[in-house]
């Protein structure tokens, strides 16, 4: 048998499985712009591939529907067909079925907002949330909504719940899309050191100036931080005091939830 064929035979899988998780990579960068989009040159930054090979991949995933362009502003999108094959699965996960009853529980006692948010790769996915009965309500992100971890209370609550040294190369890989949000990577594993010692993720100024927020994390059976459960408040609902009792609220649930999975 031609050796150069098995070599080449060997090496085809490698590079296929490559060209997969690149163009998966693109598509998780292009997810967080949600219906606004992304320009090219932020995914190429986000994803640290070159220009040309981001634009190969962006160009075939238009070809099968899978990213739009909007030729107004030139930016890339999630394209409809992602929603509708989406539909082959539309029953909701375990956890977010589990946590239900905690989540209107949590939400009825402390007043303000609450998210449901878990993990997925190297990023955050919202996937529930509960509007309070306090006038004033901090919607700082809907449903679906995606962010690096580490860039809010909840993605340090779950990188804090990690080991430290997979927690640091989460970091270093989300290194280039934190600029984004106004954050580095230092601040961010300060942020994880301190919500290790505290036993909680709290970010002194949310994503939405003027606004605090608290984050307890949600454990799988087998240890691995899943979720977080987070309150967001205007700072001033979130003194010392009340911090505490909504931490508590927190926790609280967030080992109902950790028990009923396990259960």
């Amino acid at each position: 048998m031609d050796r150069t064929k098995i070599a080449h035979d060997a090496t085809s899988p490698r590079q296929g499985a490559q060209a997969i998780r690149r163009a998966l990579a693109v598509l998780r960068i292009l997810a967080a712009g949600r219906e606004a989009g992304v320009p090219l040159a932020e995914v190429v930054q986000a994803t640290g591939l070159t220009r040309p090979t981001v634009h190969r991949i962006v160009h075939v995933l238009i070809e099968e529907g899978i990213v739009e362009r909007n030729a107004r502003s030139g930016r890339y999108a999630i394209g409809n067909q992602v929603p509708e094959l989406a539909l082959a699965r539309p029953r909701p996960s375990r956890l977010l079925i589990t946590a239900n009853p905690s989540l209107r529980r949590a939400s009825a006692e402390i007043g303000d907002t609450l998210f449901l948010t878990v993990r997925t790769g190297n990023d955050t996915l919202c996937v529930d949330r509960r509007i309070g009965i306090y006038p004033i309500q901090v919607l700082s992100i809907e449903v679906g909504a995606r962010r690096p971890l580490g860039v809010s209370s909840a993605g340090v609550a779950i990188l804090a719940a990690m080991p430290a040294q997979e927690a640091r190369k989460i970091v270093a890989a989300n290194e280039t899309r934190f600029e984004a949000y106004r954050t580095d990577t230092a601040t961010v594993l300060g942020e994880i050191t301190a919500a290790r010692r505290l036993g909680y993720g709290m970010r002194e100024i949310g994503l939405v100036q003027g606004t605090k927020s608290i984050s307890t994390w949600i454990k799988t059976p087998d240890g691995r931080p899943a979720a977080a459960m987070t309150v967001s408040a205007v700072r001033t609902r979130l003194g010392p005091r009340r911090e505490q009792e909504v931490v508590e609220i927190l926790l609280r649930e967030a080992r109902v939830i950790e028990q009923a999975i396990g259960g």
